[in-house]
């Protein structure tokens, strides 16, 4: 096969949770340009008409959901709404994910941790026991789950952990299906962003602008991420090209681990 065909997702549908913005849009617009059909699923309305509209205009296959992931309850009747109206799925994208808070971990309220492991962590568990079962018997299929650098380093300036520990518990969580799921047919691996320019990271920066260039002074290559950056390896995942990688940690940070 030639090499850029193993990159070709023509006949594949593909779910994206937090589809809507930042990391996730770019990883669905990465996916729709190689001939993936697109189902976005995320939690603001409005963001997902914007969403579906842009990457319409650009010629590209797009339904979308909405679906607020912080519950789970919410994440079965995505998964209801999935397999029956949207089935079957190839690629699952568990993209969904945040902190929000920045409570030390000695004030941090028992309904909170929840809370953020329920976004990072349950939901993942839901789509890919529900999502990815389904890929089982067609002895096909692509999870990527949406780690963070913050699953392997504790980030200096965050408080009450239960950021972190979602995210390593995802990390090991991939690797621990990656083995099961390997006799299937069915690759898991996870993508463990460093510092990018979303919407959230922006508002951050808003509060705090001199944020922006410390935590570009960290990085060997000196800046942000761009968004856009992370299409191109979620779209090696996704593909053929991938077809001997499971269960990895694939970390795009600029180089900030490194310091």
């Amino acid at each position: 096969m030639p090499i850029l065909d193993r990159f070709n997702l023509t006949g594949r549908r593909a779910l994206i949770t937090g589809g809507s913005r930042g990391l996730g849009l770019e990883m669905a617009r990465a996916l729709g340009e190689a001939g993936a059909e697109l189902v976005i699923a995320g939690s603001d309305e409005a963001h997902l008409q914007n969403a579906r509209d842009t990457l319409r205009s650009e010629g590209l296959s797009v339904t979308t959901i909405q679906a607020d992931l912080s519950k789970p309850e919410a994440a079965e009747r995505l998964c209801d709404v999935v397999l029956k109206e949207h089935a079957p799925i190839d690629i699952l994208i568990n993209n969904v994910g945040g902190r929000r808070i920045n409570t030390p971990t000695e004030d941090l309220a028992l309904e909170d941790w929840q809370r953020i492991i329920d976004l990072n962590l349950t939901q993942a568990f839901i789509l890919t026991k529900r999502l990815g079962g389904a890929m089982i018997p067609r002895k096909w299929g692509r999870v990527i789950n949406l780690a963070s650098i913050n699953a392997l380093w504790p980030g200096k300036a965050m408080r009450g952990r239960s950021y972190e520990a979602a995210k390593g518990a995802l990390t090991m969580f991939t690797k621990a299906v990656a083995a099961d799921w390997a006799v299937h047919g069915i690759t898991v691996n996870a993508i463990a962003p460093g510092p990018f320019l979303t919407d959230a990271n922006k508002r951050w920066i808003g509060e705090k602008p001199e944020f922006e260039g410390e935590v570009a002074a960290s990085i060997p290559m000196g800046r942000w991420g761009r968004p856009d950056e992370i299409g191109p390896l979620a779209l090696y995942l996704a593909s053929e090209a991938s077809s001997f990688m499971t269960g990895s940690v694939l970390v795009i940070d600029g180089g900030k681990l490194l310091w």
